[in-house]
């Protein structure tokens, strides 16, 4: 919603301010007039707040130690694939992953991200990119072991 300073109009008044047995009147922009001005309107701002450092880095390793603790948590050598879809969709049927989140390494190798891309309920993140939302929503997580080594330089 515009305020009266943000609606373009013209700022010159209307008519006189005397003798015309109207209303006394400054520009069109007053919220009074059609296309005018909107006088206290809802103002767009985020309500959100920032944790500290700390609180978030705690709470990524409890949202860790929770998958460990579920039996849910998978640690892979590599996740490296030929680039087609078909052959990795058919090795996450055989795991028996339903909804699965991956933490690769510092980067994620292209192939295996447009392999994945196109599968339901698989998702690629690199290790920059691991929060605690992810990790909680999948049933089961798996990390490459240059993930693990990234989220314990992380961790230091």
């Amino acid at each position: 919603m515009k305020t009266r300073s943000e609606t373009s109009y013209s700022t010159k008044k209307i008519y006189r301010q005397k003798g015309t047995g109207g209303a006394r009147h400054g520009d069109r922009n007053a919220p009074i007039f059609r296309k005018g001005g909107i006088y206290k309107g809802p103002t767009p701002r985020s309500h959100g707040h920032d944790l500290p450092k700390k609180v978030r880095q705690l709470g990524l390793k409890h949202a860790l130690s929770a998958k460990a603790r579920d039996g849910s948590l998978v640690i892979l050598d590599a996740a490296t694939s030929d680039g087609k879809t078909a052959a990795l969709a058919k090795q996450v049927k055989n795991l028996g992953w339903k909804r699965a989140l991956i933490i690769d390494g510092a980067s994620v190798d292209e192939a295996f991200a447009s392999a994945a891309r196109n599968i339901t309920g698989l998702d690629i993140l690199p290790t920059a990119g691991a929060n605690v939302y992810d990790i909680l929503k999948r049933d089961t997580l798996v990390i490459t072991k240059a993930g693990v080594e990234a989220l314990e330089a992380r961790f230091k």
